[in-house]
């Protein structure tokens, strides 16, 4: 009988294992120095190694060989471990067997010594669902274990193992594998297998794996089965529902253009093919956030990313504050899914709310020659005072665009009969029509319909509401910054155990 891509390829030594190298190279260490702790824990995500890695500690401590970073994989406790028949190795599932019993039970076998190998290992998988009377008969076996037993624990849900446990445990932290990683693991398994595949098909499922090695794997034998011995793109994205990047990419040409019915178009053609909307937010967002990446980060992306032609062109069409506005409704999006009236009416929302919101059509419409010739440079004019302006703007109950439109204008002149904003060049593209006409409308309504307001692109001294404003979290910040620094206690243990100040996580409270 031929056995699941996962059990078959499931790594049986460290070297083997794949994306893990932090705690590889912590354990083998700590191997090869003989410095052995009686209980350990290994968190993360399914699918990232933790069963696994505690089975290779398994044969580590009882290889014949002695404890060793390299079991041999020939002796008889590594055979059996491998074969899941070894005597001294107890694996107990904490999801099926949560009862104080059950944990009474395996302590109480824990006291006799090992029937074959050198350690009893007890690996406990899903250890956060144990009941608290199961937790806390544990904890006296934790705390004092007998020389010849060794604890090996894992969850996925770290927060919910009582801190009594968390303390006893030398913790490691397994983290979702990267997709290039996957990716090149699969590649690997195919070739070895002898199976004809799409690189492109590969990418789609270690996206869908989402960080997980054994669930490509199992998306791989399914791909496998659906391809009839091949692994093709098309036959993968009809497996997993996926959609079709082109019509994404369709997408955001129709809101580049401000084109509404090309949105809409788009929509109805997916809707037409049952494409599963919820992973089309999804992946419209791995595409957005790619770009953004790309775009600031240039070099970010190798340059034989197969994706990076098209990441390259959804750049060009946004700058990037578009792109991180659309990030953020994209998200938003999949979060309020699931209270829309059904997932069409929820994604089209979303895509329209993009479409209310985007500071531009797809490029910046040009500013009168005229009106930049005009444009003052800094210290050209008296500059009024810019917390009157912050004031004025702050009172119009301008909302999304049209607000920050108003909050990046500087204030130049203001009377009775007119008020001149200046727009600092590195924010011309908030300067769309709409956005200007709605502020300019609610500035007639708050000054008087005679008033005419004039914005002109260039310039800037620093005095828009967004600028004071920053400056003023700036100080804040270093306010709290320098409050930390000279805080006796934090001094202390920056002097006298090397501690460090981390100035990025430090947030002054309002």
């Amino acid at each position: 009988m031929t056995q699941v891509l996962a059990r078959k390829w499931r790594p049986r030594t460290f070297s083997e294992l794949v994306g893990q190298e932090h705690v590889v190279r912590a354990l083998t260490n700590a191997l090869k120095q003989q410095r052995l702790h009686h209980a350990y824990l290994f968190t993360g995500t399914r699918g990232v190694g933790k069963t696994t890695l505690a089975r290779i500690m398994a044969k580590a401590l009882n290889c014949e060989k002695g404890v060793t970073a390299e079991p041999c994989g020939e002796c008889g406790c590594c055979r059996e471990i491998d074969a899941g028949r070894f005597v001294d190795l107890i694996e107990l599932d904490a999801a099926s067997n949560t009862q104080v019993d059950n944990m009474r039970e395996l302590l109480e076998n824990a006291l006799y010594a090992p029937g074959s190998g050198r350690f009893k290992v007890y690996i406990i998988d899903e250890v956060h669902m144990l009941s608290r009377s199961a937790f806390n008969a544990m904890l006296k076996t934790l705390e004092e274990p007998p020389q010849h037993v060794k604890f090996i624990l894992a969850t996925t849900d770290a927060q919910k193992v009582p801190i009594t446990v968390l303390s006893r445990c030398l913790q490691f932290n397994l983290k979702q594998i990267p997709q290039a990683q996957i990716v090149a693991r699969l590649r690997q398994v195919l070739e070895a297998e002898g199976v004809e595949f799409e690189p492109s098909a590969l990418e789609q499922i270690a996206r869908a794996a989402q960080g997980s090695l054994r669930d490509s794997l199992s998306l791989l034998d399914q791909a496998i089965a659906h391809g009839g011995g091949r692994v093709e793109a098309d036959a993968v994205r009809s497996m997993l529902g996926a959609v079709d990047r082109t019509c994404l990419h369709a997408i955001l040409k129709a809101l580049a253009a401000r084109d509404g019915k090309g949105l809409m178009a788009e929509v109805e053609r997916m809707a037409s093919h049952s494409l599963s909307f919820e992973n089309a937010l999804q992946e419209l967002g791995v595409i957005l956030h790619r770009a953004a990446l790309l775009q600031m980060v240039p070099d970010w992306l190798a340059g034989d990313d197969p994706d990076r032609a098209e990441l390259q062109s959804v750049g060009g069409l946004f700058g990037p504050e578009e792109l991180q506005l659309f990030y953020q409704i994209a998200i938003q999006g999949r979060t309020d899914l699931p209270l829309a009236p059904d997932e069409y009416a929820g994604f089209t929302m979303t895509l329209l709310r993009m479409l209310a919101f985007a500071p531009q059509a797809g490029a910046v419409p040009a500013r009168p020659a005229q009106a930049r010739a005009d444009a003052p440079a800094p210290s050209a004019t008296s500059q009024a005072d810019g917390s009157s302006w912050a004031e004025v703007a702050g009172s119009l109950g301008l909302t999304g665009m049209a607000r920050m439109l108003a909050q990046h204008c500087e204030l130049v002149h203001r009377d009775a009969q007119r008020i001149e904003l200046r727009l600092p060049a590195e924010h011309e593209r908030l300067l769309d029509k709409p956005f200007e006409d709605k502020l300019r409308g609610a500035l007639q309504q708050h000054l008087g319909a005679g008033v005419r307001v004039t914005i002109k692109v260039g310039g800037g001294s620093g005095n828009s509401p967004a600028a004071m404003a920053d400056r003023e979290r700036q100080q804040r910040r270093e306010r709290a910054v320098r409050e930390i620094e000279d805080d006796p206690f934090v001094r202390d243990l920056v002097e006298n155990f090397d501690g460090r100040v981390v100035e990025s996580t430090i947030k002054p409270i309002q």
